[in-house]
């Protein structure tokens, strides 16, 4: 079984969520059915890592490949931003880019794509003065890999996350529409007021401003060409702010609520049809 990121009890420890997550954990509320990688083979994992200017700070990466392809594969590129308290090696818990790429609860074979994770800190990824994680994506990792062949030319680029990765991939998509063509959020650790946000999480935004200027919501309307994917259950505390994404988001996006928390079972139930969703959009 796949396990992704840090689980509704954890975030609960950490102040990230309210205490709701844990009663909604120990009552049954969260469970959906779980996710299983291939018993066969999948493909390759190629990990580095380089100084980033725009973080002032060395930045550690994994791409992962599908099976059959490897390093100099000319690919469409889903950047996968993690959860609070993530990194590039536990974006999805135990299990790998090439291994998450693998997974078998698809309706069809997933089309090609090449899946990184990074290192984006605490900063909810957006630009903060002393740490620019949209910054180090943008101008920094993703000219590395389309150096090496994935997502230039006919390959496009598509974005994708989990709790605050989530909102990252909502705001990268909304800021940079030429770039990321496609979206995909599950469990988007969205809020609708700065008041909320730094009663919650104080490191989320340094400022009522700097809130508004990165606000996902009030900005929904430049995605309104941008392919969206949005997941959310039912129990998850973030879900107010996610219905609210979803109504400034429009018909045109994609939208699943269903039963669920902000635990790591959803997660995992959200990735094959999230990765469906980009790659049918990726590819060229």
């Amino acid at each position: 079984m796949i396990v992704v990121g840090a689980t509704g009890v954890e975030l609960v420890d950490h102040g990230v969520l309210p205490g709701k997550s844990m009663l909604d954990a120990l009552d049954g509320a969260c469970n959906v059915p779980s996710v299983s990688i291939p018993d066969r083979g999948v493909g390759e994992d190629v990990s580095g890592a380089f100084f980033s200017r725009a973080r002032r700070q060395v930045v550690s990466y994994t791409v992962g490949y599908p099976l059959g392809h490897a390093k100099g594969s000319e690919l469409p590129l889903v950047v996968m931003l993690h959860g609070e308290g993530g990194n590039h090696a536990s974006a999805f818990g135990g299990s790998t880019p090439a291994q998450v790429l693998g997974v078998r609860a698809l309706r069809q074979p997933l089309a090609p794509v090449a899946l990184v994770t990074v290192d984006g800190g605490h900063g909810y990824w957006h630009p903060h003065p002393s740490d620019d994680p949209m910054g180090m994506v943008v101008h920094e990792l993703i000219p590395m890999l389309q150096g090496w062949g994935l997502g230039r030319g006919r390959h496009l680029i598509g974005t994708m996350g989990i709790s605050m990765g989530g909102y990252g991939a909502v705001l990268f998509g909304e800021l940079h529409p030429q770039l990321f063509r496609a979206v995909a959020a599950i469990s988007p650790a969205v809020w609708t007021s700065y008041a909320q946000a730094s009663g919650v999480n104080a490191a989320a935004y340094d400022s009522a401003a700097q809130f508004a200027r990165y606000d996902a919501v009030t900005h929904a309307a430049l995605l309104d060409r941008t392919p969206v994917r949005i997941a959310s259950g039912f129990e998850d505390p973030f879900h107010p702010g996610v219905v609210a994404l979803a109504d400034a988001l429009g018909s045109h996006a994609e939208v699943d609520f269903s039963g669920g928390c902000h635990t790591a079972p959803f997660f995992d139930s959200q990735l094959a049809p999230s990765l469906t969703f980009l790659a049918e959009h990726l590819a060229g």
